[in-house]
């Protein structure tokens, strides 16, 4: 028996899985994250101007994000996962050759459709190309490692902003987020890409349909779309609020950057985690849910610094449930319409996070950081009790097996 045949499949898996991982580092690795709120305030935007073009982007990912799975299953995944980054690069590219209110405005919409269009293709992809490769049980671990991959060049990123805007200002942290993107999509081309497009002359109007029709025939599907916003909504949220969490401590604003990124660390842990979470099943995600929402509660009940480990802690079980989620979606879908679906449970994510922003906002108004916190534990704790009750009701029917 001849051991070629594996080598072949393994060199290829390789091969996908460093294309992923240098696409979704380059992907985050954008030095004008941490630093474009700043843009926008020496440019002279007042703070209402600022937040509507956070509202602008928000409104452009929830319009595109399920047209463009759509398109991405009657065209080219690969097409769109490189096409993206160049309009992202164009969109930060305005922002520092004519920093206007207008140029932010449109760089905006530009950043939104170029996320939107990954959204989805880039799941749908991985899980396509492995599966062909008899290798789709490895997604969970994949996946893992590529967003672990991501969040470290956000810290990255984090870490390079500041000596770069001191060196150059604006302008140099805008041209070397161009030049990641111009990267990003040149990595992009290297993906490979077996499926055929769709059929015949069907538009995306007709995949869209299809996808959403395999949803409404099968309840295992339905099931699974609704877990992916209810396990990433919430905590990807509350990440934007964790600086004043920290801050709430006590502790100096010096200090807050490192508390971040021990928070940060446990998110990368329980991605790198997660394709071992994947052994257990139904019950394990629901006590890894129950789990990393209790120790969110204590941790940010406590006040401290020290409860502070706790909330990373709950990052990382929330990050890893994240992972295992979107597996358990891609496991159930048909190819057909893979990327359709998983942009239809990124939009009832986006939905869901606007949704707790707005409930932040009246919790935290009255009440700690930390409160508010522990207030949106509980959609975990529930999500888990829901989970459960479904694990056993599937015994039940098996004679309690």
């Amino acid at each position: 028996m001849t051991t070629t045949p594996p080598r072949v499949s393994d060199d290829r898996v390789r091969r996908l899985t460093s294309t992923l991982y240098g696409y979704a580092f380059l992907e985050d690795f954008i030095l004008l994250y941490p630093v474009y709120a700043l843009l926008f305030s020496d440019t002279g935007l007042s703070v209402w101007q600022i937040s509507s073009l956070f509202a602008l982007w928000s409104v452009t990912g929830v319009l595109l994000e399920v047209p463009s799975g759509a398109w991405a299953d009657a065209v080219s995944r690969r097409l769109l996962l490189w096409l993206g980054p160049l309009l992202s690069a164009a969109g930060f590219a305005l922002w520092v050759l004519v920093p206007s209110y207008g140029a932010f405005a449109v760089g905006f919409v530009l950043w939104g459709a170029g996320g939107a269009l990954g959204s989805g293709a880039l799941e749908a992809l991985v899980y396509d190309e492995l599966e062909r490769l008899d290798a789709a049980d490895r997604y969970a671990r994949v996946m893992g490692r590529a967003r672990a991959a991501g969040l470290v060049a956000v810290m990255a990123a984090m870490g390079l902003a500041g000596p770069v805007l001191a060196w150059g200002g604006h302008a140099a942290v805008g041209a070397a987020s161009v030049l990641v993107c111009l990267l990003t999509a040149v990595v992009a081309a290297r993906f490979p890409e077996h499926r055929s497009p769709a059929a015949g002359h069907d538009s995306w109007t007709a995949t869209l349909r299809a996808g959403l029709a395999e949803a409404r025939a099968d309840r295992s599907v339905r099931g699974a779309l609704l877990l992916v916003p209810a396990v990433s909504a919430v905590w990807g949220a509350l990440d934007e609020y964790t600086p004043l969490l920290v801050r709430g401590t006590g502790v100096a604003d010096g200090t807050v950057p490192y508390l971040l990124l021990l928070i940060w660390a446990g998110a990368t842990a329980g991605s790198l985690l997660a394709g071992e979470g994947e052994r257990t099943g139904t019950a394990g995600l629901a006590a890894l849910l129950a789990g990393a929402g209790l120790a969110l509660v204590v941790g940010a009940v406590d006040g401290s610094p020290v409860g502070l480990v706790l909330v990373a802690l709950a990052f990382g079980g929330f990050q890893a449930a994240t992972v295992l989620a979107d597996a358990r979606l891609q496991r159930r879908i048909e190819d057909g319409g893979r990327a359709t679906l998983t942009s239809v449970a990124g939009l009832g994510t986006e939905l869901a996070t606007v949704s707790v922003y707005g409930g932040y906002a009246v919790i935290a108004s009255g009440h700690a950081h930390g409160t508010a916190f522990a207030v949106f534990a509980v959609p975990y704790l529930v999500t888990a009790g829901v989970l459960l009750v479904g694990v056993r009701g599937k015994g039940r029917g098996k004679g309690g097996v």
